[in-house]
């Protein structure tokens, strides 16, 4: 009977819990092609690429792995979806979407935009005044990394951190938890990548501390650790020439003094000579230490409470740019809910990960095999035609050398494309 009474006040407790959690915006992309109504395409260039709707050649699961996908190398991007304006004022703020990279990027962005509710959407463009700029960025190998933006006082504040993204073709789970106490929270695949303050991991405010400028080192600070030997002094026998004439050089016999000059022989390097001399170095008995400029508090600083709170929260937008297309964005959920966000990731992207990765693995094994296959053909393809030549006459070698230059553009047709330069 306890037992029952205390699962009972958990089930409360859980309904209450989950009762207070509010989902300001979720998109899945489940009902086909009614996401247009929803999603707005900017105007403001008239070459922005176009997104579809997709699962792309691997995935999970056909329907719930649809999203929206980049369809055109070498464009812009830049389309949005509006949801009723809120404050996370007193509350956290989650922001949580799936990237994959199918085309394996090479350079391109896989980051969201959160907008404040007076976006014109159909004017959205690269500096478009936005509140938050999350998500995985890649261009060559310099850059694989995780941005995360915040605007402050109408200023755009990248962390000091760097935090590494997914670089592989498979789909990932990105999640950014901002709290009311000033921390924050980011996560890859629903595991804590990296965490801390927002007032020690952003320049949002001066630093508390600064220099002296009043404080100077004292003249008579010596920070010398070492000094030379004042006893130590130098061998006769140091100085050497650093190259010397090659004592087993000769000249040769047909030198002309006339026409030549005068014979030398060629320097090498002395093996005796031991460089510059230096006194030995010996401890400073006046070593004070290193001089530590004193710090007084900024007159500058002032403290801020609210560094994380953001009015009318309205618009999440893909403003990005791609050099190769092919990237899917899925599952978007905003909530004040750490919980909920989590309860959402393992019901999607938990659930079709595994199946989505298998599904790549036989692929990619399918490939290996055919590659295998054909490469074996173009191996065997040169012994069989000596065969024929040394067993046959030459007229049937004249005939066969005809044929065989008719084999290779049928073998360019059945080759696969190269694949287009990257930008």
């Amino acid at each position: 009977m306890l037992k029952f009474a205390l699962l009972a006040a958990l089930a409360v407790s859980l309904s209450t819990f989950y009762v207070d959690a509010t989902v300001y915006f979720k998109e899945q992309f489940l009902d086909g092609g009614e996401w247009k109504s929803r999603w707005v395409n900017s105007e403001h260039k008239s070459d922005y690429g176009q997104f579809k709707l997709t699962s792309g050649n691997f995935y999970g699961d056909v329907e719930k792995d649809k999203g929206l996908q980049t369809s055109q190398d070498a464009r812009f991007y830049a389309a949005s979806a509006r949801f009723e304006p809120f404050s996370n004022e007193g509350k956290s703020l989650v922001v949580q979407f799936s990237v994959k990279h199918e085309q394996k990027i090479d350079c391109g962005g896989g980051y969201v935009k959160i907008f404040p509710s007076d976006l014109d959407q159909t004017n959205m463009h690269g500096d478009s005044q936005y509140y938050i700029m999350f998500g995985p960025d890649i261009c060559g190998y310099s850059t694989k990394k995780v941005h995360v933006i915040f605007n402050y006082k109408g200023k755009n504040h990248l962390i000091k951190k760097e935090i590494k993204c997914k670089d592989d073709e498979l789909t990932h789970l990105y999640t950014l938890i901002l709290n009311p106490d000033q921390t924050y929270e980011v996560k890859i695949d629903n595991e804590k990548v990296e965490s801390g303050s927002l007032e020690e991991d952003w320049d949002f405010l001066p630093a508390k501390k600064i220099k002296d400028p009043e404080a100077k080192k004292p003249e008579d600070w010596d920070d010398r650790a070492k000094i030379d030997d004042e006893t130590d002094t130098k061998p006769e026998d140091w100085d050497k020439p650093e190259n010397i004439p090659d004592p087993d050089a000769k000249k040769p016999e047909d030198w002309d003094e006339d026409m030549d000059g005068e014979w030398e022989p060629p320097m090498i390097p002395n093996p005796e000579y031991k460089g510059e001399w230096k006194p030995k170095q010996i401890d400073n008995p006046n070593y004070k230490g290193a001089w530590v400029h004193p710090e007084i508090d900024n007159p500058e600083y002032s403290p801020d409470a609210e560094i994380y709170k953001f009015e009318k929260i309205g618009v999440l937008g893909l403003d990005l740019w791609q050099v190769k297309a092919g990237t899917i964005f899925d599952n978007f959920l905003i909530t004040d809910d750490v919980q909920t966000a989590d309860e959402f990731a393992k019901e999607t992207w938990g659930v079709t990960k595994g199946p989505e990765k298998k599904m790549k693995e036989e692929q990619d094994e399918k490939k290996r095999k055919e590659e295998e296959e054909k490469n074996k053909e173009q191996d065997t393809a040169p012994g069989e035609e000596e065969g024929d030549e040394e067993d046959g006459d030459d007229d049937d070698d004249d005939d066969e050398e005809e044929e065989e230059t008719e084999e290779p553009p049928a073998d360019d047709e059945d080759s696969d494309a190269a694949p287009k330069d990257e930008l």
